[in-house]
């Protein structure tokens, strides 16, 4: 089934609640076999952020505003979001200029990738939020003092480390100056300027000599292969945040070995590597890589201490 843009603007005319509009959007969704991976996963969850983002209502309770009717500048503005949603493979989050990543609102536009890091789950999880015990990578967030977050894109990912560690100064770099930008009105957003540092340069270049409790990275990781099969939805994200050479590991093999040189004798490297375990451990077998899963992912993530670094 094939729609022309003008389709959802048309339709959408006839339609008078946002549930109406909800069933419409995830019909149209499936029968254009859209790929979801900007923070929705399914077609239902997309159009109801989307629906919900779009007309400024809390998104997370559709159910709440579900009967009430739309006036006609909305359907027209939901009508157009929606076609291009189709037509175009825009992802939601650029459509509407705001995501959410861990139940934080961020400003999201092509400067950067979307924010969808599994380590945000990971950073208010027991493994650092104080309530892991003996198993936890870390036993108190108030003893963490500094923290660094590499490849920040827009900025999340330091942005969700100084609230899970309320006594830290978090630096973030980032090589882009479009991203690096959009990461600076997100930290304003928060009024995070005094405590979240933006360096903006190549990974370890811009720093001075800081040593860290963590290192935080969710670096570009997608193999030559993939980036050329990439749905059209991934080709509106900056592409040098997404490639990283031939098997997705060039950057990730930078940081294991500077990572050494700005950490605390205790401290530890947090990376997301998406598909890349079998090509990482295969590439550093002496390596004792700790893999820590989420509710969504298995073996994307990976914790060393400074001590097990590879040399």
């Amino acid at each position: 089934m094939t729609r022309n843009r003008a389709e959802p603007r048309r339709e959408i005319e006839e339609l008078r609640t946002l549930r109406d509009v909800l069933r419409y959007a995830v019909s149209a969704f499936r029968a254009a076999e859209l790929h979801h991976g900007h923070g929705a996963t399914n077609a239902l969850d997309e159009a109801a952020f989307l629906i919900l983002e779009s007309l400024n209502l809390p998104p997370d309770d559709f159910n709440a505003f579900a009967d009430a009717r739309l006036t006609s500048r909305e359907k027209a503005l939901l009508g157009d979001r929606l076609a291009r949603r189709i037509e175009e493979r825009v992802p939601a989050a650029y459509l509407t200029g705001r995501t959410y990543l861990h139940g934080f609102s961020f400003r999201s536009d092509r400067r950067a990738i979307v924010p969808r890091s599994f380590i945000a789950e990971l950073l208010f999880s027991p493994l650092f939020d104080g309530t892991g015990g003996a198993q936890a990578l870390v036993e108190d967030p108030q003893v963490v003092t500094r923290v660094l977050d590499l490849c920040t894109g827009g900025g999340s990912l330091a942005i969700l480390a100084a609230h899970a560690f309320p006594n830290a100064r978090v630096d973030a770099v980032e090589l882009s100056p479009e991203a690096a930008a959009l990461a600076r009105e997100n930290i304003a957003d928060y009024g995070l300027e005094d405590r979240v540092k933006l360096h903006e340069g190549d990974l370890f270049a811009p720093l001075a000599k800081a040593r860290y409790d963590f290192i935080l990275t969710n670096p570009p990781y997608v193999d030559e292969e993939t980036m050329a099969m990439l749905p059209a939805e991934f080709r509106h994200e900056p592409a040098m945040a997404l490639g990283s050479g031939a098997d997705g590991l060039d950057i990730t093999r930078r940081i294991l070995s500077g990572a050494g040189a700005f950490l605390k004798p205790e401290g530890g490297l947090l990376c997301e590597v998406g598909l890349g375990r079998p090509a990482l451990e295969a590439a550093y077998p002496e390596t004792p890589f700790f893999w820590v899963d989420t509710e969504e992912s298995e073996g994307e993530v990976f914790f060393l201490r400074k001590e097990e670094l590879p040399r």
